[in-house]
């Protein structure tokens, strides 16, 4: 059974809400799936997964959490190489850097040499029913490559 591992970053509930709807979605496609809250994880946990996932959210004006920057950092220096990476969170439109974390964790799982699965998935705080599809669309989208 493949294996996917879900990392993530929330302070008002709604990404780690994101992360079950995401987990839910995978292990209905027979899945195997992880979700840890970032302070708990490294980077090297996903080198024993097939799906290597990051949900978070932006802070202020485009910041990454204080609480996920470590493991951002880290992030780089891990190969995953025959991985396959997706990225989501939930941000508000409010700001000029919307989800900004959700495109720098993209860029950084570009350096480990792992595949991108599926594209970004950004929500305006709380997920909405259109989101829950998109996020499952996501999920799928991630199963399909593994092949």
């Amino acid at each position: 059974m493949a294996t996917a591992k879900i990392v993530y970053a929330s302070m008002t509930g709604n990404t780690e809400e994101l992360a079950d709807i995401v987990a839910e979605a995978l292990e209905k496609l027979d899945i195997d799936v992880e979700t840890v809250e970032c302070t708990q994880a490294d980077p090297e946990d996903f080198e024993t997964v097939d799906i290597a996932l990051v949900a978070t959210y932006t802070y202020g004006d485009g910041d990454l959490p204080d609480e996920i920057v470590d493991f951002y950092d880290d992030l780089g220096d891990v190969n995953l190489e025959g991985k396959i990476y997706g990225v989501f969170g939930s941000g508000d439109t409010f700001y000029d850097e919307y989800c900004k974390s959700v495109d720098d964790f993209d860029a950084k799982f570009a350096e480990t040499g792992a595949t991108k699965g599926a594209e970004v998935v950004k929500v305006d705080l709380a997920a909405e029913e259109e989101d829950i599809q998109n996020l499952e669309a996501f999920a799928k989208e991630l199963v399909g490559k593994l092949g």
